[in-house]
């Protein structure tokens, strides 16, 4: 783990480094298997087809964790996360034989010098779609 970033040390518009992350079908069965989200969309294509997706998808929450990741990174402690909201707009599509990408960001929001509470737009986007919209998490620092 990193050094615990100090709110001192960061301004509004800082950019958190970006990240790919590649998900293939295995890491979904993986994901359903340790959240215990079975649902057929995110490992059945036949099925995800059936419901009108265009293949299987990953798990909403699989994203937003992949975001957050990202962020209690940068911070360097999982635990200076207070919150953090997101909405699902878009999926990410998982073909079988490539699997899918997903470039993860955020964006330094605002920054209170008193309470030394750091807000962080996040970003993920998949094949050049927004998949997290306003992807809000307030971070305190020291």
């Amino acid at each position: 783990m990193s050094a615990i970033r100090r709110a001192a040390d960061v301004a509004k518009g800082d950019l958190l480094p970006e990240r790919v992350l590649h998900v293939d079908r295995a890491t979904l069965v993986r994901y359903a298997g340790a959240s215990l989200d079975r649902n057929p969309i995110h490992w059945d294509e036949r099925f995800a087809r059936s419901v009108g997706l265009p293949d299987v998808i990953a798990h909403g929450m699989f994203t937003m964790g992949a975001a957050a990741s990202l962020l209690t990174e940068w911070v360097g402690d999982p635990g200076r996360v207070v919150r953090y909201t997101t909405k699902f707009v878009g999926p990410v599509v998982v073909p079988y034989g490539t699997g899918a990408d997903i470039t993860l960001g955020g964006r330094v929001t605002a920054v209170d010098p008193d309470t030394r509470e750091v807000v962080v737009e996040l970003s993920a986007v998949c094949d050049g779609a927004k998949v997290l919209g306003r992807a809000l998490a307030t971070v305190a620092l020291d």
